[in-house]
């Protein structure tokens, strides 16, 4: 079988109603909520057919959030249209949008929760 490496992602937060209002306002999407005990998850809308990974937002005891071991990249259109609305919507930019080759290019970005995340296209 073959797959993509990612198949799901997790991003921790404290304040759900700031980090929500904060992906919701940058990418342009709704979330939805996941039922889960002891959990407040809010996910990506994601369709399976579509190259990508799925995830949500976490707000879970005993998880500390914005320590930034890990670092996922969301799909943009212009990283650099996207990263315009980061500061409106709470956010940091930490690198401004910069070419990686063939590869496209990308911007670094931090959510009001303080996670680094990074943005992605090929324009």
């Amino acid at each position: 079988m073959s797959s993509n490496a990612i198949s799901w992602f997790e991003i921790y937060v404290e304040d759900m109603a700031r980090a929500k209002a904060f992906y919701e306002g940058v990418f342009q999407v709704t979330l939805s909520q996941i039922p889960a005990p002891n959990t407040e998850m809010w996910a990506f809308e994601g369709n399976p057919d579509v190259y990508g990974a799925h995830g949500a937002l976490v707000k879970m005891p005993g998880f500390e959030v914005g320590k930034n071991s890990v670092l996922v990249y969301f799909a943009c259109e212009d990283c650099a249209v996207t990263q315009a609305r980061v500061a409106q919507f709470g956010g940091q930019i930490k690198g401004n949008k910069r070419s990686i080759g063939e590869h496209g290019f990308i911007s670094l970005v931090f959510d009001p929760e303080g996670n680094l995340i990074g943005l992605h296209s090929f324009k």
